[in-house]
């Protein structure tokens, strides 16, 4: 049995995307777990130390507050509270925090800064796992020990409403719920209109213990229009008056019960500057939390700034406000604030109970934990909290025993604080075994280097090498996009002095070209026979169909390819300049930011229009009539959904007044979409029938490209439409002006490929940070969540430069080569181009995964390369089908 290249490489591929899912399974284990609760019956509490007397406190405290009430607003900044929005939307909070009886912090959120381990955090006081990125999706029940499942056993009556999430983690958790879908962000009204509808009614029952109310609404604006939008200030306002609401209820209320009641003001996670998140940047881990009772008592003047606290903290001072056990994985600290105006020993008896969890979590976790300084300093504080409470007991003079206690105090937060912080830097229990199996499948593939390469192979070669090299450095990989931009402008170069010398010197002083069989990496022709496998017998490649250079070229045609290298260059340095991204210079302003305020509609709207019609011009001219006009009646579509929800304008709208979801319009264009994938689709299968007929499956090819492209157009936001527009401008000017006329081989035209679509991801605004991930485009023409659908849109507006740059491959040398194995070359040379970066990235992630910035830096860059390689997978199944039908035809 003979096996062509390119189904070898397509099955390679496959087996690597096993293999990246092996080693992320290992990679990303459960963090430190304590298995006592799990497996037995809870321990009754730590009782008081006591030397030498015996003490009456060996239950759990009562609860300090009557009722909670926990408002949690998805995706608040500390800034939108103690920032200058804060003080002008948010007047009764401010007061609060101000002037009122609370206690503000400014809690500090690990990444992924994503909801649900986010949730997890504040209900467990664990860290969680940074896979639960992924898990967010779908999220399972929570069976780890946590506040809500301990509330629940103390016969704690429990109300929710808002984000679904909760729901999923907390099954049968709630006498009275109702959960709201998370992932349609394109509301922002009744998302949060559906949680309020049920205050008037709750706030006067007196049924329920825990009240959560989980607001959407200013996540989504953010993942709408971003942190600048004057959607913010209107929703902060609205979420001000809420908070008003239940402080004043729950303040007459106390006046009846005469009991204490908590209202808890946070965030999940923060907000980036471009409105998304999910990574680990300042704006996005710093989130208010504010706890507002009367039973914190404030002195006239008592100016109190925001502490920075671990949002972790939250789920220990929760447990101790309602006379619960602190979760047994919790790795925070009790907020000692929320305590400080109760007694001495009761004081004590919270920090202790707080301590004792936190020493047993270190034991199970480091066996060399009578080492740890935290754990010294525990026992410490344990043995003079002893003597402090015998001498109490003993009855003595007020002020030893008040020295003695602020004593033991300090020594309770130095030993927390310790604790805290070496819990939450304990490493993880990597699978060694799965990610070393992982990597051996992903080691697989072949190569055959050679020692003959023409100069632009060495350019190729050694950018290749250079971009695995850069792996390793974090800075590197923060700003990969540099790297990027740096390997096209060289190629383009490179490109220049080729056309140039091809002019000026002609075919004479050509280098001798070397066949695929006998290329190394670019041409990437294997070489590796077995006795049960065989390859394709190689031989030279053309992409042309007939023999052509630059001197066949005439007039104006052979200046435009002379100024080709140089227009692809002006290209790029304006699409850098469209979008910032990365880390250090994300913060800058650009033309996407610009274009994208309030005061400039009427510009991108005349930019998007134009763009569109670019579009179309770019892609009719190999489309069948039947697919132009779906085409033109597609990117009309296109701008009547922008200007729909807004984004845009009419020449005829002069305001924003009747912005709507866009449903009709978005489902219009879908409809051409698949109209135009399904005749291309025909006219594939049509080719297999009509065997003589070649034009047939060209044509078919194109309008699937060209369907892809106007799904593209649909989902990207309209200050990105002009990096569509050049992608198509530069695929147009390499096509006749480079790779024809300088008669590439299909190894080479693949590299480029490559090369072009990584750079547009960048172009586009991507970039190695889960918050550049713009979830919105998963809900483009969707009214309700449906996850199959959404995901697919996401992660294909996410990758639509690497996609529609493989697409023009298939489809340019299927048109330009008579050749059946050119694209069985391509094939090999594309799987084998995408695996040496995932391959050399997962030996270097083993080797680093004990770096300081495993988790914010190397993690989120892992799951990229895991999403491409299955992306690089699918496009490989497709280069094979189409080498298939080569073959038949």
């Amino acid at each position: 049995m003979r096996l062509g290249s390119g189904t070898f490489a397509a099955c390679c591929v496959v087996i690597e995307v096993l293999g990246v899912a092996l080693f992320l399974r290992g990679f990303f284990p459960a963090p430190v777990r304590s298995s006592s609760r799990t497996e037995h019956q809870a321990e009754p509490p730590a009782p008081e130390p006591s030397t030498g007397a015996s003490s009456n406190w060996t239950k759990l405290p009562p609860p300090l507050f009557s009722k909670v009430v926990i408002m949690l607003i998805d995706a608040l900044r500390d800034d939108f509270v103690f920032g200058s929005k804060g003080v002008k939307f948010m007047p009764y909070t401010t007061y609060l925090v101000e002037k009122g009886a609370s206690h503000s912090f400014v809690a500090e959120a690990k990444p992924p800064t994503v909801t649900m381990p986010r949730i997890k955090a504040l209900m467990t006081g664990s860290l969680p796992g940074f896979i639960d990125v992924v898990r967010n999706l779908n999220s399972p029940a929570l069976l780890e020990d946590n506040v809500i499942t301990q509330a629940k056993a103390a016969g704690k009556r429990m109300i929710f409403y808002g984000d679904e999430t909760w729901v999923k983690l907390f099954p049968q958790h709630f006498v009275e719920y109702d959960g709201t879908t998370s992932f349609f962000v394109s509301d922002y009204t009744e998302v949060d209109d559906n949680v309020t509808r049920h205050l008037d009614k709750v706030l006067k029952r007196g049924d329920w213990d825990v009240l959560i109310l989980h607001y959407l609404g200013l996540d989504h604006i953010g993942h709408i229009s971003g942190p600048s939008s004057p959607l913010i200030g209107h929703k902060l306002s609205e979420m001000d008056n809420i908070l008003m609401k239940i402080h004043t209820s729950l303040l007459s209320e106390e006046r009846e019960n005469l009991s204490p009641n908590l209202l808890v003001l946070c965030g999940d996670h923060g907000m980036s500057e471009t409105g998304s998140h999910g990574a680990s940047s300042m704006e996005e881990v710093n989130t208010p939390l504010i706890l507002i009772s009367s039973a914190f008592e404030r002195k006239p003047g008592d100016i109190r700034h925001p502490k920075h606290v671990q949002q972790t903290d939250l789920a220990a001072t929760l447990a101790i406000g309602l006379g619960l056990p602190i979760p047994e994985n919790s790795v925070g600290s009790l907020l000692f604030p929320s305590i400080e105006g109760r007694p001495v020993r009761e004081q004590l008896r919270f920090l202790h109970l707080n301590a004792v969890q936190l020493s047993k979590l270190l034991q199970e976790n480091v066996p060399s934990y009578k080492k740890e300084p935290g754990f010294e300093q525990f026992k410490m504080a344990e043995r003079l909290h002893g003597n402090w409470i015998r001498l109490y007991l003993e009855e003595s003079t007020s002020e030893v025993l008040f020295n003695l206690g602020t004593k033991v105090r300090r020594q309770y937060l130095d030993a927390l604080r310790t604790l805290s912080l070496s819990l939450s830097r304990q490493v993880a229990q990597y699978d060694i075994y799965s990610m070393l199996v992982g990597t051996v499948m992903v080691l697989e593939n072949p190569a055959h280097p050679n020692s003959r390469w023409s100069e632009l192979d060495v350019v190729i070669l050694l950018g290749t090498m250079g971009h695995v090299l850069s792996l390793g450095a974090s800075s590197f990989i923060e700003e990969e996009h540099q790297t990027w931009y740096f390997l096209v402008n060289t190629l383009c170069l490179a490109l220049c002095h080729e056309i140039y010398r091809n002019c000026f010197l002609g075919n004479d002083c050509e280098p001798r070209r070397c066949s695929h069989g006998e290329r190394g990496f670019v041409n990437t022709a294997p070489a590796l026979q077995d006795r049960s496998i065989g390859h394709d017998e190689l031989e030279p490649h053309r992409v042309s169909k007939s023999p052509t250079s630059l001197n066949t070229l005439r007039g104006w045609e052979k200046w435009m390819a002379m100024a080709s290298p140089w227009v692809i260059l002006t290209c790029c340095r304006l699409l850098r300049s469209l979008n910032q991204t990365g880390v250090q210079w994300a913060h800058r302003p650009d033309l996407g930011h610009w274009l994208t305020s309030s005061d400039h509609k009427a510009e991108l709207s005349v930019l998007a229009a134009l763009s569109l019609i670019m579009i179309f011009a770019l892609v009719q001219r190999r489309c069948s009539l039947t697919s132009k006009v779906a085409m033109a009646l597609g990117l009309l579509g296109v701008y009547c959904y922008r200007a729909a929800i807004g984004n845009v304008l009419f020449p005829w709208q002069r305001d924003s007044k009747d912005i709507s979801k866009g449903l009709i319009e978005a489902r219009f264009v879908h409809v051409f979409v698949l109209g135009i994938l399904f005749t291309g689709t025909k006219d594939l299968l049509k080719s297999q029938v009509i065997a003589a007929d070649f034009t047939i499956k060209t044509v078919g090819l194109w309008e699937i490209y060209s369907g892809l492209v106007l799904l593209a157009a649909l989902l990207f936001r309209p200050h990105n439409l002009p990096v569509l527009v050049f992608s198509l401008l530069i695929q147009t000017i390499m096509t006749k002006f480079i790779w024809k006329p300088l008669r590439h081989d299909a190894a080479e035209i693949t590299v480029m490929h490559y090369w072009f679509g990584q750079a547009f991801f960048y172009f586009q605004g991507n970039s190695n940070n889960i918050a550049t991930v713009d979830i919105s485009a998963g809900f483009v023409g969707l009214d309700t969540y449906v996850e199959v659908p959404a995901v697919f849109l996401t992660a294909f507006a996410t990758f639509a430069g690497p996609v529609l740059w493989a697409s023009h491959l298939v489809s340019f040398l299927s048109s330009e080569t008579s050749s059946g194995s050119a694209l069985s070359h391509a094939c090999f040379c594309y799987a084998l181009i995408c695996s040496f970066p995932v391959s050399a990235y997962i030996i270097l992630v083993t080797s680093l995964r004990y770096h300081l910035f495993i988790w914010s830096v190397f993690s989120p860059k892992l799951l990229y390369e895991g999403m491409h390689i299955l992306i690089t997978a699918a496009i490989c199944v497709f280069f094979t089908a189409m080498d298939q039908t080569n073959t038949k035809s």
